[in-house]
């Protein structure tokens, strides 16, 4: 991982840092070499779990770290992907999984976004794609204070809210969360992030495909947008 020009006065001896492990490694972030196409990643479940949590600490640390190779990392997976995590994250604009977890590479997530990191078909297809024919071994719902969508169901809950288009079926996928935890000591809208990504979470796991793979792991997680650390629970 490299240091962005822009913000290199900013952290000089980070930049000097990074950029010697970098050069060591063949200048690719991670020390990660070209892979042939097809092959899955070395990692376990509880390695990658690591590797997010190693990103998160680094994202914390040293926030104007960022990468510049993306010419090298384009050109080390243009002959296949092998993914290390599935990230099911919300589409909200300051929650992006490869950012927040250290600037990861290309190659390295398979994220699927959506308003409320629900699960639909769709969804559910791209996990089991990445489980089954990517060999990512980790799962992670990411859920994040501060959702939008979690805060449309509560409202549902609380206040019987009706929501206009296609936003009322997208959010009733989190209603259940809010009804469970409505009354509960706490934020509403916070425990029903946390409520939502559990029971998502759950619901992954109960997949058969999912639960075929014995060595993938499904958890979830919140990120706190205020603070910038994400805490993990399975």
């Amino acid at each position: 991982m490299f240091a962005c020009e822009s913000c290199a006065g900013t952290s000089r001896r980070g930049f000097l840092r990074y950029a010697a492990a970098g050069l060591a490694a063949g200048a690719l972030p991670f020390g990660r070499a070209a892979r042939a196409a097809g092959d899955a990643t070395k990692l376990s479940a509880d390695d990658a779990l690591a590797k997010l949590k190693e990103g998160n600490a680094r994202y914390l640390k040293e926030p104007q770290l960022c990468q510049v190779n993306l010419t090298a990392a384009r050109a080390a997976n243009a002959s296949g992907q092998a993914p290390w995590a599935t990230i099911v994250a919300c589409s909200d604009s300051r929650a992006a999984p490869e950012i927040i977890f250290g600037g990861v590479d290309l190659g390295e997530l398979f994220v699927a976004r959506n308003a409320g990191n629900v699960v639909d078909v769709a969804v559910m297809g791209t996990i089991e794609y990445g489980a089954e024919h990517l060999g990512s071994p980790l799962i992670v719902v990411l859920g994040h204070s501060k959702c939008g969508a979690c805060a449309a169901a509560c409202d549902v809950v609380a206040k019987n809210a009706k929501l206009p288009g296609s936003i009322g079926p997208m959010v009733e996928a989190i209603v259940p969360a809010a009804r469970k935890v409505y009354g509960k000591a706490g934020d509403f809208i916070d425990n029903t992030v946390l409520e939502s990504a559990r029971m998502t979470a759950a619901k992954i796991a109960a997949s058969p495909l999912i639960a075929h793979h014995g060595g993938v792991k499904v958890v979830y997680a919140r990120y706190d947008i205020d603070t910038g650390v994400v805490d993990f629970f399975d």
